[in-house]
């Protein structure tokens, strides 16, 4: 049986597959994430309305700012799987077919033309500041205005809004200017 040799450019698409699954999967992933995020939400304000405790309430800001940061990196590592398809894969692909410039996959760079991609960018990070910061802030702040705060819960709800705040910065970093950060995509 005869050795059939591989092209580079059978390589290239290969890897173009490849990373294009593992974007994919992560795009799951990250979405899931938010999912997460709610039901948690959901579950420990319910617990700490039931219960009438709202110390309760300090299991939301480290379980967001960790799903949070979890969202945060696998959206890095989207867009960077993008960003390498754009920039690297496709001119190597396209330059060994002798394709033209922008001639192999046109969707990597079409999509990001939308006129409304920036109001999307926008919106996209207001949900993620809703959904990881906010909801633990107002948490926090519902904890504080209980009245019922012992020194030491006080002491780690501080160091809890610190670490969510911190999020925020790290979620307007990436998004602004939807671009800078490390966010290409």
């Amino acid at each position: 049986m005869p050795e059939r040799d591989v092209t580079v450019g059978q390589l290239l698409l290969t890897e173009y597959q490849t990373v294009k699954d593992e974007q994919k999967t992560r795009i799951g992933f990250r979405d899931n994430l938010l999912y997460v995020t709610l039901t948690v939400v959901a579950a420990v304000i319910a617990a700490a309305a039931q219960a009438r405790q709202t110390a309760m309430l300090l299991a939301l800001p480290p379980v967001c700012v960790v799903l949070g940061w979890t969202y945060l990196v696998n959206d890095q590592k989207i867009s960077a799987i993008g960003a390498y398809v754009r920039q690297e894969l496709g001119p190597r692909l396209a330059a060994t077919a002798r394709a033209g410039d922008g001639e192999v996959f046109r969707w990597e760079t079409a999509h990001r033309t939308d006129t409304r991609r920036v109001s999307r960018k926008v919106v996209q990070c207001v949900v993620d500041l809703l959904a990881f910061c906010v909801v633990p802030l107002s948490a926090l702040v519902v904890y504080w205005a209980g009245g019922d705060v012992s020194a030491g819960l006080a002491v780690v709800s501080v160091l809890e809004a610190v670490a969510v705040v911190g999020l925020g910065v790290c979620v307007v970093q990436y998004a602004v200017p939807f671009g800078a950060g490390g966010a290409t995509g």
